[in-house]
C-alpha cells in the first residue's frame, strides 16, 4: 500500500488564476467534466445534460454568517473575532487576531455598539480558539449581532474587502441555516433556473447541513498525512435525505454530492452512524465511500485536505491530471473560481498498492 505524503498533493497555480470575484452569472461558470477520458471542457449549466432521471442531488444547505467583527481592547488595541460558532446563553466560540491576547474577564469593545466579555480558550483551556459572551444594550443575539455589525467572511487568497456582491455571492440560493463561515463553494453556481431544470429532467434534490469552520483553509504542515489533526465542524443528515439516498439507491440513481462539505457529511454519517454531531473525519487515498457516486466540486487548495479528499475520491493520479489540464486551459480556481465533476473510482485503492 503506497504511503501518500503532503508532498503528493502539490501544484503549481499561476497567482492570476485565483478568482477574486464570481462570475457574471452564476451557472456560467465553466465546468470541467472529468468523469470520461479525455476530459471534457463545459460550461456549469451543462450539468443537467450530464445527470439522469432518478440520480439524487445533495446539497449543503448551511448558510454563511458574517461572522468577521471588528473591535478594540480596553487599552485601545484593535482586534479582529472570526465567529467560528455560536453556543447558548449569548455565547460565541472565535479566534482572536490581536497583538498581545487579553486576560480573562476583558471587556472588548465592539464595533457596532456592543460588548464582548473574554470568558476562555475553547474547546479547554489549552484550546486555540475563545469563548466570549456578546452583551449590547438592545439585547440581540450573536446572530442579530453579526448581521447587523459584521462582515462577510472572505476566505484569505480573497485580497479585497467584502462587498454587497460578496454578501450575495458568497452565499448559495438555498442557504437555510446559520451557521457558517466558509460557504460551501461548488453550490455557488446553482442559480433558480438550473434548479428548475434538473427538477424537469427528473433529477431530485435532498440537504444537509455542515457547518463549514475556518479550519477548511487551514494548511496541512506535516509531511507525514497521518500526523494532521483535523478541525471539528458540526453536520446533521435530515430523516427526509436519508430517506431519500435509500430511494435513490433502490431505484438504481446515483447520489451526486455538491461539494466535499456534503461528502464528508454522508461518509459522516456512513463512518458513525450518527445523523448529527461534530465531524473531524479525515478522508484520504484508500477511504472506502459509502455514499456518494459523483461529486460536483471547485478547485481546491494545493497540499490541502480537500485534495486529499478529491484525489480519495476519484483516484490521485486521475485528479493531478485534471488540475494540470485546468491550469492549461486557464480554469478559475477557489471559492469563486470553476468547478468539475468527478465520479468514484476504486483507482484510489488500487493505485497505491
Amino acid at each position: 500500500m503506497r504511503a501518500f505524503t503532503l508532498s503528493d498533493f502539490d501544484f503549481d497555480l499561476p497567482p492570476e488564476l485565483v478568482a477574486q470575484h464570481p462570475a457574471a452569472e452564476r451557472s456560467a461558470s465553466r465546468l470541467l467534466d472529468g468523469t470520461g477520458d479525455p476530459p471534457t471542457d463545459r460550461i456549469f449549466k451543462d450539468l443537467p445534460s450530464l445527470l439522469r432521471a432518478g440520480d439524487l442531488l445533495v446539497f449543503n444547505d448551511t448558510r454563511v454568517v458574517k461572522a468577521r467583527l471588528y473591535g478594540e481592547k480596553p487599552t485601545g488595541g484593535k482586534l479582529e473575532l472570526l465567529v467560528e460558532r455560536v453556543l447558548k446563553d449569548h455565547e460565541v466560540v472565535a479566534h482572536m487576531k490581536v497583538s498581545k491576547k487579553p486576560p480573562l474577564g476583558t471587556v472588548l469593545a465592539m464595533r457596532g455598539g456592543f460588548r464582548a466579555t473574554l470568558l476562555g480558550r475553547w474547546p479547554d483551556e489549552q484550546g486555540a480558539l475563545f469563548r466570549l459572551r456578546f452583551d449590547s444594550p438592545t439585547g440581540k443575539d450573536p446572530y442579530a449581532l453579526m448581521a447587523r455589525c459584521g462582515h462577510v467572511p472572505l476566505p484569505p487568497y480573497i485580497e479585497h474587502a467584502d462587498s454587497q456582491e460578496d454578501e450575495r455571492r458568497y452565499q448559495t440560493v438555498f442557504a437555510r441555516v446559520p451557521g457558517a463561515v466558509a460557504a460551501p463553494t461548488a453550490a455557488l453556481h446553482f442559480d433558480e433556473a438550473l434548479l428548475n431544470e434538473l427538477e424537469a429532467r427528473g433529477v431530485q434534490r435532498a440537504s444537509v447541513t455542515l457547518h463549514v469552520g475556518a479550519g477548511t483553509f487551514q494548511p496541512v504542515k506535516t509531511e507525514n498525512i497521518a500526523e494532521h489533526q483535523m478541525h471539528s465542524e458540526r453536520y446533521e443528515v435530515p430523516q427526509a435525505t436519508q430517506h431519500a439516498i435509500a430511494e435513490a439507491k433502490a431505484r438504481g440513481g446515483r447520489i451526486v454530492a455538491v461539494g466535499t462539505t456534503t461528502v464528508r457529511t454522508l461518509e459522516s454519517w456512513a463512518q458513525s452512524g450518527q445523523a448529527s454531531g461534530d465531524t473531524r473525519i479525515f478522508i484520504t487515498p484508500g477511504f472506502a465511500f459509502a455514499h456518494v457516486d459523483l461529486l460536483v466540486t471547485n478547485f481546491h487548495l494545493p497540499k490541502s485536505t480537500l485534495m486529499m479528499l478529491v484525489s480519495a475520491f476519484a483516484g490521485h493520479e486521475r485528479v493531478m491530471a485534471l488540475y494540470a489540464h485546468a491550469i492549461r486551459a486557464r480554469y478559475r480556481f477557489f471559492s469563486y473560481g470553476d468547478a468539475m465533476l468527478l465520479a468514484r473510482t476504486n483507482r484510489s485503492t488500487h493505485e497505491a498498492c
